[in-house]
């Protein structure tokens, strides 16, 4: 595409030497820039992309988006704003695909992703051709791709749904995070329905309110749009027992739907049983009844069923069919997922790094559990410090044995977020142990018959950070590791 061709839908900005050549690509990473590239300058909080314009020149970069006038030899666009920019630019370079898909935003601080893969098999289950963007990968049509962020930016996103139409997707379901939102990096997509799951204390490092993140998720219900089209209803999908809810409810100009448990709401889930190995429950719709007998456990998992149940409907799939699915379902990586090497104990290896989450984790855990519950848990450095203590006592509160470890400590010592998190649970009894592989053998070791080990903060990851460094770690493969060599002794 030629730069003009490309700029022409911009309405404020200067060029500077002006040509008009052919652009290739758009990048906001200077060490991916390749030949013919439209080089988009971005200040994040560690690099400012001003400083490498002379790099990219080099690399073969043919232009250049700024903020500022800048000497070099190609064509410079400044404008007021680079990365609102970067998105209406990366939208028509890639030719508006989201306008060509059937796009599911779901966003919440617990639940997003169990709730885009559940909505992935139910809309492949009735023959739809997907796509998924979330925290554990990108796959189109069943080909997973690796992703860097939860929600990517913008030049990512858009040539990820271009690759998507391209390959004849039907439906698209992405995670939708609060730092995406607030950043911009979605702006541009055409959301058809908004999923909204929870809200509790999350990121209050970079949104330093729950006020400021419930605006910044409340942004996609806002975007959904202000006018009505008879072909293309847009949707909003609100848990109506969450008190965040009544602010979307303000927020969006779209049709609201409602799920829920504790309040009436159009899709509800009642006569809840939780066993070990599953979950019981009758589900009311607008339009049915249904008997539901599935292997996921809990009740925030009823939650993300209701909410992927609801997007279904709202797109129209086969209610039965949809329960049909749900029976059938196995979980999801990192999520309540159980480590079972014949050992006489349990392990569930859960994603819990927030204290509502490891709240519920260990509640579900409590309505089975027939011996002791201990948990592993640490939080992230680098990150919101406030949660630290609470959830400290979360696990204290509803475990019997609490350890301590580190969780991606990234930059900050280990001992420091420990003694955080041991200042919310003063002359009460916990361990702590630095060293997460050795936090997870001590637990597998003390567990006897019947006990329960829950193993939480990073669930599906393969990875530990710490300092710079990052590290291959799988507490799945820890317990495994761990299991055996007890039962070797």
């Amino acid at each position: 595409m030629k730069l003009r061709t490309l700029i022409e839908r911009l309405a404020v900005y200067q060029l500077l030497n002006d040509s008009n050549p052919e652009i290739t690509g758009i990048e906001m990473d200077s060490r991916r820039v390749e030949p013919g590239n439209l080089f988009v300058c971005v200040k994040g909080e560690r690099f400012d992309g001003h400083l490498f314009v002379e790099d990219v020149v080099k690399m073969g970069a043919s232009a250049i988006v700024a903020e500022k006038e800048i000497e070099t030899t190609v064509p410079v666009i400044v404008v007021k704003d680079t990365r609102r920019v970067l998105s209406l630019l990366s939208d028509r370079f890639f030719n508006q695909p989201t306008k060509k898909l059937h796009l599911i935003g779901i966003t919440g601080t617990n639940g997003k992703t169990t709730t885009s893969h559940l909505m992935d098999r139910i809309l492949q289950d009735q023959r739809k051709r997907t796509g998924i963007i979330g925290t554990i990968e990108m796959r189109i049509n069943d080909v997973p791709y690796p992703v860097s962020n939860t929600t990517p930016e913008s030049p990512v996103l858009q040539k990820a749904f271009a690759q998507m139409v391209e390959e004849k997707v039907d439906t698209a379901v992405m995670e939708v995070s609060s730092h995406a939102l607030h950043m911009g990096r979605v702006r541009g997509c055409d959301y058809d329905i908004a999923v909204f799951t929870n809200l509790t204390q999350d990121h209050l490092d970079y949104h330093q309110s729950m006020d400021q993140y419930l605006q910044a998720k409340g942004l996609l219900f806002s975007q959904l749009g202000n006018t009505y089209d008879n072909k293309n209803i847009k949707m909003a999908i609100l848990n109506n027992d969450d008190p965040a809810s009544e602010e979307f409810k303000r927020m969006t100009a779209a049709q609201i739907m409602t799920y829920g448990i504790d309040r009436p709401s159009d899709i509800s889930a009642k006569n809840i049983k939780i066993t070990g190995h599953g979950t019981e429950f009758e589900l009311q719709t607008l339009t049915g009844n249904y008997q539901v007998n599935m292997k996921l456990i809990g009740k925030f998992s009823v939650y993300n069923i209701l909410a992927a149940i609801s997007a279904g409907i709202a797109s129209g799939l086969d209610e039965q069919k949809m329960v049909d699915t749900i029976e059938q379902l196995e979980g999801v990586p990192g999520r309540f997922e159980v480590v079972d090497e014949g050992q006489p104990f349990t392990v569930i290896v859960d994603y819990a790094h927030t204290p509502d989450s490891l709240r519920n984790v260990l509640q579900t855990v409590q309505e089975f559990a027939k011996g002791k519950i201990f948990v592993v848990v640490g939080c992230g450095g680098d990150r919101d410090r406030s949660k630290r203590p609470q959830m400290a006592k979360i696990a204290i509160d509803y475990s019997d044995y609490a350890i301590f470890t580190s969780d991606n400590p990234r930059t900050e010592e280990p001992e420091q977020i420990l003694n955080d998190m041991e200042k919310g649970v003063a002359g009460q009894a916990f361990i702590s142990i630095v060293d997460r592989k050795s936090a997870i053998e001590y637990a597998i070791n003390q567990a006897e018959a019947n006990d329960i080990i829950v193993i939480a903060g990073k669930g599906h990851e393969t990875y530990q950070i710490i300092g710079e460094e990052t590290f291959d770690f799988d507490d799945r493969e820890v317990a495994r590791n761990g299991i055996t060599r007890q039962e070797n002794n």
